[in-house]
């Protein structure tokens, strides 16, 4: 069913060249520059990083004030075609709670233009596809969180789009819907570009290589994970130290990880020199680490901001 697989071969591309957006006087994004190949492109950031409303901008659901953008060969002002080609699975979804599964989707492929003939043999096999089709009758109010994520995916996919973005996908699902929902996003992925947007450093580990980071409306980083973590090499320690010297250490040093022992507990820091502490040792870093380096090395203020 090829509706379900991607569609030709044009120019598989996001390009966005130096976007600004304002609401009102407040400046949002400064200065986007990326670009955006077929397959996971992970979008990292705290809340409040920019990362929805460059999301928005890329759907043709916001204007931007100046710069470039072409999705798949289209420039973003010719919108109607911009969201014909696009799928968009906001943070915050909801659909019709008392319409059963399959009658939300049905409706919701009638919304985005595809033709009668076609939507029940696609609500089927989307519904089969995000492992729903066993609950096509239930009302969507009865649905669990991750499985409204799953239909919000399907109504994302319906029109066959080249672009799928989702933004924070798996806040607040539990660790098996976390997994199973990643996992989908990753076979979707093989024939079309998506855009993960989130603060889950795990979400970005587990189906990404191609990144970036933003914070404050700024791209602070872009490559893949692997150079991610290569730029926090000789930045990531780890000490075995007292627990009544906690607070001090939480106090002077960016502290990533904790693991109470019996006598003692064994933190994780990221630092630009090695901490004068005991039994301090240089470690190979994570990606959590990596990403609180960069963050760090940027200037930016992680002293516990706002999520």
């Amino acid at each position: 069913m090829s509706f379900l697989f991607g569609g030709d071969n044009m120019n598989n591309c996001i390009e966005i060249k130096n976007v600004n957006k304002f609401y009102g006087k407040k400046q949002a994004l400064f200065d986007i520059d990326l670009t955006i190949e077929q397959g996971m492109f992970g979008l990292l950031g705290r809340n409040g990083a920019g990362k929805t409303t460059l999301m928005k901008t890329l759907a043709a659901l916001h204007q931007k004030k100046s710069g470039e953008i072409t999705v798949c060969g289209l420039p973003i002002e010719k919108a109607k075609d911009i969201r014909a080609i696009t799928g968009y699975l906001p943070q915050e979804f909801s659909m019709y709670p008392n319409m059963k599964t399959d009658e939300a989707l049905d409706y919701l492929g009638a919304l985005s233009g595809v033709p009668a003939n076609e939507r029940k043999k696609k609500v089927t096999a989307l519904l089969r596809r995000v492992n729903l089709i066993d609950h096509r009758h239930k009302k969507v109010k009865e649905l669990s969180g991750g499985m409204k994520r799953r239909l919000g995916i399907a109504q994302a996919l319906i029109h066959d789009p080249k672009v799928l973005i989702v933004d924070e996908p798996t806040a607040g699902l539990d660790p098996e819907e976390r997994i199973r929902f990643r996992n989908l996003l990753c076979e979707v992925a093989e024939d079309r570009i998506v855009i993960l947007s989130t603060h889950i450093v795990g979400d970005i580990e587990a189906t990404c290589e191609q990144i970036a980071i933003m914070d404050e409306g700024k791209v602070l980083w872009r490559g893949t994970v692997s150079s991610l973590l290569e730029n926090a090499r000789g930045h990531i320690y780890t000490a075995n130290v007292e627990k009544r010297f906690l607070p001090q250490i939480k106090r002077e040093f960016i502290v990533t990880g904790m693991i109470a022992q019996s006598d003692y507990t064994t933190v994780r820091i990221v630092s630009d020199a090695e901490p004068d502490l005991p039994n301090v040792v240089l470690t190979e870093p994570d990606l959590e680490g990596a990403y609180m380096y960069c963050l760090h090395s940027s200037g930016c203020d992680i002293s516990g901001g706002e999520e």
